[in-house]
């Protein structure tokens, strides 16, 4: 069975994404799924590039027993449109600054359509206090576990073909 490839993407990649990166993988790794999914996160923008999340970032998963403080932040590149199946923009600015820059082909979605389907962006806390990184970790939480959810399903049901979630 080919791996469902998933980027989550916000800004600066410090914040929102690694968070929703270290959710995901938590969440597979507690389904015994590991093996079928590569989880990966970037930025729209270069600024934090080899940077560790935000300390709040960290702090939050940490106070939810998710360990993020290993990844190092980057910026989106051409590869990943090729790379991934699946690209979710954290809010609507990043979802029009990937659209500018990628190929026609590539699978970009708004998070709050595809995970939580209200539509909705996921708020950057970067200029806010704890309560905003805590309010982002409980959206990413719902959405990442009704993707899971979601794909999980489907990677039972489609025997290794993957256009089921594009």
């Amino acid at each position: 069975m080919k791996r469902i490839s998933i980027l989550f993407v916000c800004m600066g990649n410090i914040c929102r994404s690694p968070l929703a990166e270290g959710i995901f993988r938590h969440l597979v790794a507690e389904a015994g799924l590991t093996g079928q999914f590569t989880v990966k996160s970037a930025g729209t923008g270069g600024w934090h590039e080899g940077d560790p999340p935000d300390r709040r970032s960290i702090a939050t998963a940490q106070s939810h027993g998710i360990d993020i403080s290993a990844q190092c932040a980057r910026r989106i590149r051409r590869q990943d449109f090729r790379d991934f199946d699946l690209i979710l923009a954290m809010d609507r600015e990043n979802v029009a600054a990937l659209v500018t820059i990628a190929p026609p082909e590539a699978d970009i979605h708004l998070f709050g359509d595809i995970a939580l389907g209200t539509g909705e962006d996921i708020p950057d806390p970067y200029y806010g206090g704890p309560d905003g990184f805590e309010l982002v970790y409980t959206r990413l939480l719902t959405g990442c576990s009704s993707l899971l959810e979601t794909l999980g399903v489907e990677r039972a049901s489609c025997s290794g073909n993957t256009s089921s979630v594009r």
